[in-house]
């Protein structure tokens, strides 16, 4: 039996608690946390990024308590340096041009080839990985799981601001990584073999120099055992971030569930989903997605309250309802970015944005 084992990883904006900008911690926050959590706590190509990950875990209650901790201790080594931490997918106002990069080979190396495109890609996101017995297994569920990420990716959205403007969209973080290549929805690989053989022919005319740099919101990752959904904003809450680890771990059961009886979902192209993305990326839980089996546009609200009784079968047995349920929370009180929007409509200061997200940031860190 499938276990359906857990790993999430997030990034954090490393912030100024005076003037409020993005501001580079000098590494200081990373070499602090690695004497306690290893090479859990890890820098970013930009130096105002943290990013955290937790073990392999195998329910959402274990991955929820180390999510916690990491956000606790970041915070803590965060203000022992004067600074603060908070989970976004932008950051309100600061501007990309003034961040500087992490001195790493890696780095300089995309930066290099990819120019103002990674220089500007100043964004902070949420990835969770969930364990597969196969990697044959896991191309399988990633081919139809993918019809469900603009479900979930709609009730993460939070970066509508950039630069000091208003977007308009619910999740600008998408539309700046747009500009990288190997982004986005992926298409449909027959198998294993296909994806590797696709992985290989990348390699060998200098596309790529390892499968790490496909970026797309879904990857059989290269080198573990998953598929990592990669497709939402960092959120800033922890019991967001663990309603939507809970949904990727339900999403991949269930089809695994269904797999055994000889049944699978659809496997929609990629064309057909992007349009559901975008409406994802810009109003969020307040616009309509495609039903695509129906041919209608519904309600994105409603359409989560049935993505939920679709997997309602298989929560208990892997224990996440308490983590799922608080999904229910966000179609009332909104995404992360409704609250930042609804911050900006009282006060009409960003400052006041990156204040309520820090603050946000730290509800349950322990």
């Amino acid at each position: 039996m499938n276990e359906f084992t857990l790993g999430i990883e997030e990034e954090y904006m490393v912030i100024d608690p005076v003037t409020r900008e993005l501001t580079s911690h000098d590494q200081k926050i990373v070499e602090a946390a690695q004497k306690i959590h290893k090479d859990q706590v890890k820098a970013e190509m930009h130096q105002a990024v943290v990013e955290v990950g937790t073990g392999i875990c195998k329910t959402t209650e274990e991955a929820r308590k180390e999510i916690s901790q990491l956000r606790y201790t970041v915070s803590q080594l965060a203000g022992e340096q004067g600074l603060r931490i908070g989970a976004a997918g932008t950051h309100p106002f600061s501007h990309w041009e003034k961040q500087l990069i992490t001195e790493h080979p890696r780095y300089n190396e995309i930066v290099n080839e990819l120019q103002e495109a990674a220089r500007s890609n100043l964004i902070f996101g949420l990835h969770v990985h969930v364990g597969f017995q196969s990697r044959e297994l896991a191309i399988h569920i990633a081919n139809q799981v993918r019809y469900f990420l603009p479900h979930v990716f709609a009730l993460s959205t939070n970066s509508p601001f950039w630069e000091s403007r208003n977007t308009g969209y619910k999740s600008f973080r998408t539309k700046i990584f747009d500009k990288f290549p190997r982004t986005g929805i992926p298409d449909i690989f027959n198998s294993i073999e296909d994806y590797d053989n696709y992985v290989k022919l990348l390699i060998k005319t200098n596309c790529m120099d390892n499968a790490k740099k496909i970026w797309w919101d879904i990857r059989v990752h290269p080198f573990f055992d998953t598929v990592e959904f990669r497709i939402c904003d960092c959120p800033m809450l922890i019991d967001e971030t663990m309603a939507f680890t809970a949904l990727f771990q339900a999403l991949c059961a269930k089809l695994y569930k269904l797999r055994l009886q000889n049944m699978e979902f659809i496997s929609y192209s990629r064309a057909l989903i992007n349009e559901n993305k975008w409406r994802a990326a810009r109003y969020g839980i307040d616009g309509n997605l495609i039903d695509f089996g129906k041919e209608m546009e519904v309600n994105c609200r409603n359409l989560v309250l049935e993505l939920l009784d679709f997997v309602d079968d298989v929560v208990d047995e892997l224990g996440c309802r308490n983590d799922l349920n608080y999904v229910h929370k966000i179609l009332e009180q909104g995404t992360g970015a409704d609250r930042q929007l609804a911050v900006y409509a009282q006060t009409g200061s960003f400052e006041a944005v990156v204040d309520y997200i820090t603050t946000q940031t730290l509800i349950g860190a322990k």
